[in-house]
């Protein structure tokens, strides 16, 4: 069944989105760089079984210079020698939140060792904008496409 070209409607709401995504790349560069939010969409997508999303950020994290054994191992980072211990902080934030667990005060404390404030607004925010474009794409279903 073909379903609705989502990102050609005449939409405000999809405006707000696409809006939404320049003012987070703005805030990550300013606080903790594109690696760890191309981490963090790409691990979400994964989670949420995006297929398409997962496309998208694994080619846009090649982009900005990652390795094919940290996309690789991405699903299974917690075993993998590859991330950064703020990337680890990242991920387990991700992975609370898109499996909506509860953020307790003792993680809350780790994470603040890695991220001031602002930066744990962007992350947590750019965590919430990755789980909604799973939840359009997911609903729209539009091609994925592998070919880089």
């Amino acid at each position: 069944m073909k379903r609705a070209d989502y990102v050609n409607l005449p939409s405000t709401l999809l405006k707000h989105l696409f809006d939404q995504e320049v003012l987070i790349k703005q805030n990550v560069e300013e606080t903790f760089g594109l690696t760890i939010w191309e981490l963090v969409k790409l691990r979400s997508s994964q989670i949420n079984q995006c297929a398409y999303c997962i496309a998208m950020h694994t080619k846009q994290a090649r982009q900005y210079g990652e390795n094919d054994n940290r996309i690789i191992g991405l699903s299974a980072w917690r075993d993998m020698p590859f991330y950064t211990a703020k990337e680890c902080l990242a991920l387990e934030l991700c992975e609370k939140l898109t499996q909506s667990e509860a953020i307790d005060d003792m993680f809350y404390a780790k994470l603040t060792q890695e991220f001031d404030d602002k930066a744990l607004l962007t992350l947590t925010i750019a965590i919430n904008a990755i789980n909604s474009w799973n939840r359009v794409v997911k609903m729209f279903k539009p091609n994925v496409d592998f070919n880089d």
